[in-house]
């Protein structure tokens, strides 16, 4: 079986919905049941077998260092992509990965895994079997679409379950489901970004869903996107 792949988790967001808490801290640190929100993720990587991650980083960037060192802790090597120090500021999603690309594809890796920083999904499983699924087709991305929250009830893309493939329109059963924030992704997708510039990942999608490269999958498990207190101290309730 081919070897995990690394991750890339995205935690340069200013945060400004989950204002005041994110004045001091960044969101992606802000605790949940007694432990930094992004550390459930690093928890599950390493569960799952992966052992390199990249955390992109602007606001507040010196904390994450500091919070969460070198990932020696959860048997990970843990790297920081630092877009404020270097940049200025976030440069977006897709920026984001084009900046962080050298360590993702670093020893030849040929996909990795995206998780925003500020979701919990304590369920959600790095699978290395569905990671060489993706490796073997020919898709540039595999999306987790969730059930549309209250507070996005449009929704973002389609899903054709006959294809597999997201859609940009309703799927076939006529809704439309939520990013989750959790793909896979090439090197490809992005390949044109020159790094440190900013770019949205969503015209990308977009873009590839028109030419049928992105595929996804639902996920019926537990997902929150933390965007507020109130969202933050329901989920600590």
């Amino acid at each position: 079986m081919t070897p995990q792949l690394p991750a890339l988790i995205l935690a340069a967001g200013r945060g400004e919905r989950m204002r005041p808490l994110t004045d001091r801290t960044p969101k992606p640190l802000l605790p949940v049941r007694g432990k930094p929100l992004i550390e459930w993720h690093l928890e599950a990587l390493a569960r799952d077998g992966v052992r390199d991650v990249v955390i992109n980083t602007a606001w507040l960037e010196e904390q994450f260092p500091a919070t969460l060192g070198d990932g020696s802790r959860w048997g990970l090597r843990i790297r920081y992509s630092m877009e404020g120090r270097d940049h200025g500021g976030a440069l977006e999603t897709a920026g984001g990965i084009a900046k962080a690309m050298p360590w993702l594809i670093e020893g030849g890796a040929e996909a990795f895994w995206v998780v925003s920083g500020d979701i919990h999904v304590p369920d959600f499983l790095f699978e290395a079997a569905q990671a060489e699924r993706f490796l073997r087709s020919r898709q540039e991305a595999h999306l987790w679409l969730v059930p549309n929250p209250p507070f996005h009830p449009q929704g973002d893309f389609g899903f054709d379950a006959g294809t597999g493939l997201a859609l940009a329109e309703a799927g076939p059963d006529g809704r439309r489901w939520t990013y989750s924030n959790l793909a896979l992704v090439r090197p490809s997708l992005t390949r044109h970004i020159t790094p440190g510039t900013h770019a949205k990942l969503g015209p990308l999608l977009y873009q590839g869903m028109s030419k049928g490269s992105i595929s996804a999958t639902i996920y019926g498990g537990h997902w929150e996107n933390v965007g507020t207190p109130e969202q933050l101290a329901n989920l600590n309730a």
